[in-house]
């Protein structure tokens, strides 16, 4: 019973949330293709979804697509420009992320899909743990990501989500965030996603045997 209503809360929520985003959505999404119109306005990519499978989320683009001479993509924070970082601090860019809920891929609220690479800091029963439930737009972790300072502290919370949960902690999570969200306080880049390649290299050396 909790499952269906958390369920029928997804498409509710999901349909009024395009309702009432819908000016503010579409005018950032002129934004981008005017800004930047060399690549499509919205950025796809594959993540891990429900039970472990392969998803494609959908995000309103913030960066641009501008590349070296190699042809290579230039870093994150050269590509990030000022009009990606006002779409992702009003948090604009999540919106598309609907498609995915309609999809039956994700929740309103659940664990947030990662990168395939992301999980290496769990082990083979904790992502299975983790990927029992579908993941979701924002989530016990997304609301507590300030007080993360690494992807394992990250997925901490996230298990603590599965563990525990209960639609009166779904509803608690609705409501930080709302406050999050509308008192622009979505932490910067760096905090809600430390660097992963550091952090795997860093636990592949602490996890080597001796010699």
């Amino acid at each position: 019973m909790q499952y269906l209503l958390k369920r029928l809360f997804d498409y509710v929520f999901s349909a009024l949330l395009v309702i009432c985003s819908s000016p503010f959505f579409l005018l950032a999404a002129l934004t981008v293709k005017i800004a930047s119109p060399e690549s499509p306005i919205l950025f796809k990519q594959k993540r891990v979804g429900y039970r472990q499978k392969e998803m494609i989320i959908y995000k309103l683009r913030t960066m641009t697509n501008e590349t070296d001479e190699n042809g290579n993509l230039l870093p994150d924070e050269v590509r990030l420009k000022r009009w990606g970082k006002i779409i992702r601090k009003t948090n604009l860019d999540e919106i598309p992320q609907v498609l995915n809920i309609f999809k039956r891929q994700l929740s309103l609220i659940g664990p947030r899909p990662l990168l395939e690479k992301e999980m290496l800091v769990m082990n083979e029963e904790e992502r299975a743990l983790r990927q029992s439930v579908l993941p979701g737009i924002t989530g016990w972790e997304a609301v507590n990501e300030g007080k993360s300072s690494s992807r394992r502290e990250m997925a901490e919370f996230d298990l603590y989500y599965v563990k525990h949960w209960s639609l009166w902690m779904d509803i608690k999570i609705v409501f930080m965030t709302a406050f999050i969200v509308f008192g622009f306080l979505r932490p910067k880049d760096a905090v809600r996603a430390p660097s992963i390649d550091e952090e795997l290299a860093q636990r592949e050396k602490e996890e080597a045997p001796a010699t």
